[in-house]
């Protein structure tokens, strides 16, 4: 009589097996009770009003919804300078991350970007089976000199973000150009804009000047940020014609819904609230890190941030998990970063002035009473 055997079960590939899920900023505590949310660098503004009121007469949900997002590109390209028809839109700017990686990175090939990156990185270069190499850091910052050292003859794509999540630092202009200029032009450049519209004018990073020159740049926004928007997963990417004709040939066919498109033309076309949320932003957090500066002699130290979160490290008696476990207890959800190689540090988003205020006074009660 034959042994019995278990059929064999589907086994996905080997590099699959070797992405950890992205973790999303927690909204409540240990107990499941709700919080209030600074974790995952949501607008503290809400949404524009001209972008519920647009939401809200949306197209009939039973319909498809426009598959190229005409109007909204067109939208986005008359504020930005933009061809329309270089312009791609995405499920979040996370979609657009993995296309990337998916069109021009594959099994054998390398996907390099700088250690503290945004995590979706590397599992946008795992995913298509490509190897995720990481260059150092300058103090928790982008390295240019680092990133080009790390480049090989297997570097397909090279991400950066700018500002950078989740340590908030940003490069200049200048810092930007001379990376694409040591990159092969076989190597595509993403430059990750997802806090970019933080940025004051001047402080402007270039990147879409380059991707409006340049064969081997993309550059990707969110409306998940500034705009408010984070619920409908708007993002839009530009870069040579060749580069958005790749990725609309393998992004998904109907990948911005009727609301989303309803809400991110109104929000994109209503600049007064990108500008007041900016303006609220960087004043809020000016203040929260003149108040954590404050606390230096307690091994508080928050890192220079050009977005709307502020990464602080504690470095003195009171650790980075008390602080995340204390301020729970006063109401509050951060986000504390062990699985980022940061178990000192907490991310923290800017948020009202009464929130900014009642967590830099929490914080500092819990290291004046630290043994």
């Amino acid at each position: 009589m034959a042994n019995a055997t278990t059929p064999p079960a589907p086994r996905p590939k080997d590099w699959i097996l070797g992405i950890h899920a992205y973790v999303p900023g927690k909204s409540t505590g240990k107990d499941g009770q709700k919080l209030t949310k600074l974790s995952a660098n949501e607008n503290p503004l809400g949404t524009s009003a001209a972008a519920l009121e647009a939401r809200g007469m949306a197209a009939h949900p039973a319909t498809y919804p426009d598959p190229d997002s005409t109007e909204l590109r067109k939208a986005i390209g008359e504020v930005h300078g933009i061809d329309p028809a270089r312009i791609v839109m995405g499920t979040g700017s996370d979609e657009l991350l993995n296309l990337a990686a998916q069109a021009y990175a594959g099994p054998g090939d390398e996907v390099l970007y700088v250690r503290y990156g945004f995590s979706v990185y590397d599992i946008a270069a795992r995913r298509c089976g490509a190897v995720p190499v990481v260059a150092p850091d300058a103090d928790y910052g982008t390295d240019v000199d680092a990133l080009l050292a790390c480049v090989t003859d297997k570097t397909r794509v090279v991400f950066l973000a700018n500002p950078n999540n989740p340590t908030g630092s940003w490069l200049p202009r200048a810092e930007i150009e001379r990376l694409h200029a040591g990159l092969r032009s076989d190597v595509l450049l993403v430059l990750d804009g997802a806090y970019a519209e933080y940025l004051d004018p001047a402080d402007d990073d270039g990147a879409l000047e380059l991707a409006a020159r340049a064969s081997n740049v993309l550059v990707t926004h969110t409306f998940s940020k500034i705009y408010g928007l984070a619920g409908e997963r708007i993002g839009w990417g530009t870069g040579h014609a060749d580069i958005v004709d790749m990725l609309n040939r393998i992004r998904g066919p109907f990948n911005v819904s009727n609301t989303a498109q309803a809400a991110g033309l109104a929000a994109v076309q209503d600049q007064a609230f990108v500008i007041a949320s900016r303006e609220h932003n960087n004043a809020e957090r000016a203040r929260f890190v003149e108040k954590l500066e404050a606390l230096g002699n307690h091994g508080v130290r928050p890192l220079p941030s050009k977005a709307n979160f502020v990464l602080i490290l504690f470095e003195g008696k009171v650790s980075a998990e008390d602080v995340y476990l204390g301020l729970m207890d006063h109401g509050y959800i951060t986000r504390w970063l062990p699985g980022q190689g940061l178990p000192q540090a907490l991310r923290i988003t800017i948020g009202t002035r009464v929130q900014m205020d009642e967590i830099a006074d929490a914080i500092r009660a819990m290291c004046e009473s630290a043994k």
